[in-house]
């Protein structure tokens, strides 16, 4: 068995025994399904009557932008699993085992695509509740969600990246969440980025998760001719700037993930 294969296996056991521990604490789970949920019901029935989307219901325009945001806030379990399994000495039983310094990485941010796949599903019910229809084709949707869960694989890397650096789980949810809210709401997920002024609009234009938003938006196609044309090239190529986001994402913080994670067994 060559290395890669040996990862691959080894991150596989690792999954399974993360898995294990979110059915034993299901509230980590809970934790990254409701915040959207409750992200759906406040646009949609107190704030939703009040934006104004050319050409299309509201309903259907925020949902996407939710399932993202239920994707950044997920992602943050990485990194805080990470931390108490460094603050509990885990890593160290770790490694004493012949197993591949990236299996726990790859176990982890695994089990993270899990556990957005299950946000997304909860995502899209509760969205069909409130109104939110997908208007293109079967495949078309699908593709959508592939989209979605490679996002949200590629971000879990940069979560476990930090949470390596920073090290204990406190600090952790502070940089995290600092860092999250205005990548939340400094895009398109609640507004259109047009409406924004100025400096605002073009940091919304050029955000990553203004990117991925539309793509899905584009693949469930929950747009409208009626609407502004983006102005930025990510928003007008949206679905190939998406996976080259993800792309360039998993190059850059795999690799350092672990790197940062090899130097914190060794100590």
């Amino acid at each position: 068995m060559n290395a890669l294969q040996a990862a691959i296996s080894d991150g596989m056991t690792i999954t399974k025994r993360n898995a294990l521990k979110i059915k034993r604490a299901p509230d980590q789970l809970g934790g990254a399904i409701i915040l959207p949920i409750v992200f759906v019901l406040l646009f949609a029935y107190v704030f939703g009557s009040m934006i104004d989307v050319p050409g299309m219901s509201y309903r259907e325009y925020m949902v996407p932008g939710v399932f993202v945001v239920a994707i950044v806030s997920g992602a943050q379990i990485t990194g805080y699993t990470l931390t108490l399994d460094l603050r509990k000495g885990i890593f160290d039983r770790f490694r004493t085992l012949p197993m591949a310094p990236s299996a726990v990485l790859i176990g982890q941010t695994l089990c993270d695509v899990l556990m957005n796949l299950t946000s997304i599903v909860v995502m899209a019910v509760v969205g069909l509740a409130v109104g939110w229809r997908i208007n293109s084709t079967p495949y078309e949707a699908v593709m959508g969600f592939l989209l979605l869960l490679f996002f949200s694989y590629a971000f879990s890397w940069v979560t476990a990246t930090v949470a390596l650096a920073l090290r204990t789980p406190e600090v952790f949810n502070n940089v995290a969440t600092v860092v999250s809210m205005p990548l939340m709401f400094l895009s398109n997920v609640f507004v259109d980025s047009s409406r924004l002024p100025g400096p605002l609009k073009v940091v919304a234009e050029w955000n990553p998760v203004s990117t991925i938003v539309q793509g899905a938006r584009e693949l469930f196609g929950n747009t409208s001719p009626a609407m502004p044309v983006p102005g930025a090239w990510p928003l007008q190529h949206a679905v190939a700037t998406s996976l080259l986001w993800s792309v360039l994402i998993l190059t850059v913080f795999a690799p350092l993930a672990t790197r940062l994670y090899k130097r914190a067994v060794s100590r």
